[in-house]
């Protein structure tokens, strides 16, 4: 049954105000990895705190400010977190939307954004930014080897290139508490819908699951989900801001289940879908029914064991398979949303992994009605900013 987490009062006032302090209490341990070409990169609570502080620069440079809207169109990866808390240290607020979602979907909701900033992370994300926005909005990209002539437009930053300001003052804006962080948008069969959630609101909710989990700083957690998943804000990235443990990012989505093998992250929050793909894994490693081997499996993971078949079992059946997963050291198997079938539900426990739910709750509030077509969508949004 999933726990309802309640927000409680935080000293912070917001999340880059929670990374500043982590680099001055922690600086040299390791806040972050991100593996590139085959080998995992290191970096600093300090390092982190300097990238963001010339990226405020950066961001400053373009022309984003309080109350602006930064857009992120990234699968999981550094740039995109580092670049969100430079644009909150601004008072920006963050929108993060799924790249993987077609284009009939994306078009309307990056409209309805209007983002005065764009992170894209490759050629297809730029495409799709400037068919829905067009050519004036600036985009900050993280790939350049493959935009071409894309790349050298007068508001197209390359990542690289935005670490080369000097960074910012700490200091640069008093930023209320209060504020939106990120505003989430989907569409549904009633339109438009959002839901926003505030830097207090996301510190105090991770100081709640902090304690009620006994996350420390000495934990690590593989962050496989984009931040457009609004649980993946809330139950990852703000407690990673308050605990101090080490957030980790795969080479790629494709590559997040090995990674994740190399890693054996002691927090995993996952999805119906993830935990769905780890059993089936398992499933696909298990001898054929009748084998001996099969048998012997069977045995290991059967319910109620003695302490004989509980210490057999561990060493020859659970710990390798466990291995596999990528849970060997999990101590804190979290799940969002939807609950999980009974098959996988009864295969983690078998294993001993005791999955505990969270609630994926969250308040969407209709902002726009229904619309036919992305042109629609315009003709509206247009006469509605015009109404204002």
């Amino acid at each position: 049954m999933a726990r309802a987490l309640s927000s409680v009062a935080h000293p912070l006032p917001t999340l880059p105000a929670a990374l500043r302090q982590l680099a001055r209490l922690r600086g040299r341990q390791i806040g972050l990895r991100h593996k590139r070409l085959g080998i995992w990169q290191e970096f600093s609570w300090q390092a982190l705190a300097d990238e963001v502080a010339r990226l405020v620069s950066q961001l400053a440079g373009l022309g984003l400010s309080q109350g602006d809207t930064l857009l992120v169109l990234s699968s999981p990866r550094p740039e995109a977190l580092l670049l969100t808390l430079a644009a909150q240290t601004l008072g920006a607020e963050v929108t993060a939307l799924d790249p993987l979602l077609p284009p009939a979907s994306l078009t309307p909701l990056l409209q309805y954004a209007a983002p005065r900033l764009v992170f894209a992370e490759g050629p297809a994300q730029l495409a799709q930014t400037q068919a829905a926005l067009g050519a004036d909005v600036p985009v900050v990209y993280a790939d350049g080897q493959r935009l071409g002539k894309a790349a050298h437009a007068a508001n197209r930053v390359a990542y690289a290139q935005a670490l080369t300001s000097p960074p910012a003052e700490a200091s640069i804006l008093a930023v209320d508490p209060d504020a939106v962080a990120f505003r989430f948008l989907r569409l549904s069969e009633g339109g438009i819908e959002q839901y926003t959630l505030s830097h207090a609101f996301l510190l105090g909710e991770a100081a709640q699951l902090i304690a009620s989990e006994g996350l420390q700083a000495s934990d690590s957690a593989l962050a496989a989900r984009a931040f457009a998943a609004t649980a993946q804000v809330r139950y990852l990235l703000a407690p990673w801001l308050v605990a101090g443990f080490a957030l980790n990012f795969p080479e790629n989505l494709a590559t997040r289940d090995h990674d994740r093998r190399e890693l054996g992250p002691t927090l995993v929050a996952g999805t119906h879908d993830t935990y769905g793909r780890l059993a089936a894994l398992v499933q696909a490693r298990l001898p054929n029914r009748g084998h001996w081997q099969r048998r012997l499996v069977d045995w290991a993971l059967a319910p109620a064991p003695g302490a004989l078949r509980r210490g057999l079992g561990y060493w020859l059946v659970r710990r390798p398979l466990l291995d596999v997963l990528g849970l060997i050291h999990t101590r804190h198997p979290l799940l969002i949303g939807p609950p999980l079938s009974a098959d996988t539900e009864r295969l983690f426990a078998a294993l001993g992994v005791k999955v505990r739910t969270l609630p994926d709750l969250a308040d969407w509030q209709a902002v726009l009605p229904p619309v036919s077509a992305a042109d629609d969508f315009a003709v509206l949004a247009a006469s509605q900013a015009g109404a204002c």
